[in-house]
């Protein structure tokens, strides 16, 4: 006599407690595979930092910067719709939200932390070449690439991040130079950069040709690859998850940073009270910039009160927001590192690396930090969803709603006229 199955679960013995444990530490740790793969290629290039410095044995100048990047570039330009990126170039309260954060604002506060310190430590216990640092990181262009991995993994705007990342990243070369020089204090102890100016010529032809190679070819091949084949693609998409591929070339960008710091020994010979100042700082630094970013994208309701000010301070959609918040304070090592050799050129390579220091260690802790931020964005994306509903949560216009055409919709109804077709053939 068989056993009803409602028996079978009644009499089916509970998991051991080591078992339960053990599942809950697996998935734990595929959950923050990302940040455990930041550890591993840390570790990888401080023991071998010759394999993925610049110049090592991979020209990870080449097979990373363009190469990796171009991949990142080419998967954005798959999944996101040619109309949704065009609408968010008329975003004009994106622009200004994300440009003036990351080009004024980020410098005014680390000038005044500079200053702060300058007159806190007549010393110089805190090395001189990293305070020069930081005010170069305060005027770098945002991240290129992991931008817009972020903010597709929390649920936001990629469209939105891809756009901002090419404003930034074309405007950055003619801004960065000239803005850090006007922004190193005018002290003797500074004068090695105030006065240590490069090839600038050489700087734009290099970076125009990564941002054209590397960024702008991949994301109009993948545009135009899902234009002639939407279903098909979007079908790959969700087969492949082609988009978690972007999210391992960050561990390869890296690896390939720390790699190129660790060769110099510019990381390993700073001391101690710098290396400490670094590190808290960068952690502080990102995370009040992403406050003000969700302050300035979704206001204060106060603020709303008058009529004119409802044009001025009109909240971003959630999803803007979390593109905003990564945007803003995130900076580029891929344009970030060729721009500072590039200024400072006739300075000797020890000082140029030290000088690096913060924008190798800003990038990378950006990185870790926004990993745990994208949890933190996804459930409240999920609470303004249920909130507000869908199309409260979403905030876009008619236009968009029009345009938007999720991949997962596209490739279920490609799914189920795959299943209609082959049932057709199996019944004849």
């Amino acid at each position: 006599m068989a056993v009803p199955p409602e028996v079978q679960e009644r009499e089916t013995p509970p998991a051991p407690r080591w078992q339960v444990i053990s599942k809950k530490v697996l998935l734990f740790i595929l959950h923050q595979w990302l940040l455990i793969g930041m550890g591993v290629a840390c570790v990888l290039a401080y023991y071998f930092p010759n394999v993925a410095k610049h110049g090592g044995i991979i020209r990870s100048q080449y097979s990373v910067m363009y190469g990796v990047i171009a991949i990142i570039f080419l998967i954005s330009g798959l999944s996101i719709d040619r109309r949704k990126l065009v609408l968010q170039l008329l975003n004009w309260r994106l622009h200004l939200t994300v440009q003036i954060i990351s080009f004024l604002f980020v410098p005014a506060v680390v000038l005044a932390v500079v200053y702060a310190i300058l007159a806190g430590d007549p010393s110089g216990k805190i090395d001189r070449s990293v305070l020069a640092g930081y005010i170069f990181v305060s005027c770098i262009p945002t991240t290129i690439a992991s931008n817009v991995v972020m903010t597709r993994s929390a649920g936001g705007d990629d469209a939105a991040a891809l756009v901002e990342v090419l404003i930034a990243n074309v405007f950055a070369p003619f801004v960065t130079a000239a803005w850090t020089v006007a922004l190193i204090p005018k002290r003797a102890e500074f004068d090695s950069w105030r006065y240590g100016g490069g090839d600038i010529d050489s700087m734009y032809r290099n970076v125009f040709r990564q941002l054209g190679l590397s960024v702008l070819l991949p994301l109009f091949v993948g545009q135009l690859v899902r234009w002639t084949w939407p279903d098909r693609v979007a079908w790959v998409l969700q087969k492949t998850k082609l988009p978690k591929l972007a999210s391992v070339c960050m561990l390869l960008l890296v690896w390939t940073t720390f790699s190129s710091c660790f060769a110099t020994g510019a990381l390993q010979e700073m001391d101690t009270q710098s290396i400490v100042f670094v590190a808290l700082f960068n952690i502080a630094l990102y995370i009040f910039l992403t406050g003000i970013c969700f302050i300035v994208s979704r206001p204060p309701r106060f603020l709303l009160s008058k009529p004119w000010s409802e044009a001025v301070f009109k909240p971003l959609s959630p999803k803007e927001t979390i593109a905003a918040c990564f945007c803003g304070p995130a900076k580029s090592t891929a344009l970030g590192i060729p721009l500072l050799y590039a200024m400072w050129s006739p300075l000797d390579l020890y000082l140029k690396a030290q000088t690096s220091v913060p924008v190798l260690l800003y990038t990378t802790e950006q990185i870790c930090v926004a990993h745990i931020f994208v949890q933190v964005f996804r459930k409240w994306h999920s609470y303004v969803e249920k909130r507000d509903g869908p199309q409260g949560a979403r905030g876009d216009s008619p236009e968009m709603d029009m345009v938007e055409t999720p991949t997962e919709d596209r490739a279920s109804h490609t799914s189920s006229s795959l299943r209609e077709h082959h049932s057709y053939l199996n019944s004849t």
